[in-house]
Parts: structure tokens; C-alpha cells; sequence
């Protein structure tokens, strides 16, 4: 099992950045692919994720040049960076788990974190 805790979030105004943090505890940080979703409605949105070396990022299209997801194994966390927010960014924002491959789909990972509200206001 991995257990998963994320921070950070918060209400920020259009323009600004905030940085999510989630800590991992449980079995061996650095075999998992970790990912960052968002939800606003019913469907959970892929954001970027990260190879377990940290070595290859990859984000969703709508946050590419904005958002920097990043790991740091010794401390068991990994983290997304987020600039020029949007108003559209509003979601609560989860990190995931999966112990296979980077993929776009939540249901390819195995372990979910509770999510942190990020409010953007214009």
C-alpha cells in the first residue's frame, strides 16, 4: 500500500502561482510513475506526471508552460508547480500512483491521494 497526502492548495487570483505538494508513505517512493489529476466535474482530467527517476515529465496540453511537476525520492514527495493560473484551473487537484507506466488515464494508476481544493479567482 501507498498512502498519499497532498498540500498546498489554497485561493489564489488570476496571474498568480502555487505549489502542491504531495508526501508518499508506505512501500518505495521511487518505484511509482506519479501523476497529478484534477477534478471540477465528473470526469477526473489528467495534469502531468512523472517518471519514477524523475527523468521524463509529461503534462496535459491546457497547463504545458505553466505547470512543472517535479520528485524528490529522498524525501518521499513529489510536487507541481503551478504559474499564471487561470480561473479555468479551479479543481480539486489529487496526486496518483501506479507502479506501471506514465499513462493519461486514472484508471491506470493504483493508489489516490484525498486532494486539495486550488480556487482561482478572477
Amino acid at each position: 500500500q501507498v498512502q498519499l497526502v497532498e498540500s498546498g492548495g489554497g485561493l489564489v487570483q488570476a496571474g498568480g502561482s502555487l505549489k502542491l505538494s504531495c508526501a508518499a508513505s508506505g512501500r518505495t517512493f521511487s518505484n511509482y510513475v506519479m501523476g497529478w489529476f484534477r477534478q471540477a466535474g465528473k470526469e477526473r482530467e489528467f495534469v502531468a506526471a512523472i517518471t519514477r527517476s524523475g527523468g521524463t515529465t509529461t503534462y496535459a496540453d491546457s497547463v504545458k508552460g505553466r505547470f512543472t511537476i517535479s520528485r524528490d525520492n529522498a524525501k518521499n514527495t513529489v510536487y507541481l508547480q503551478m504559474n499564471s493560473l487561470k480561473p479555468e484551473d479551479t479543481a480539486v487537484y489529487s496526486c496518483a500512483a501506479t507502479s506501471y507506466y506514465t499513462s493519461y488515464y486514472p484508471s491506470h494508476y493504483n493508489y489516490w491521494g484525498q486532494g486539495t481544493q486550488v480556487t482561482v479567482s478572477s
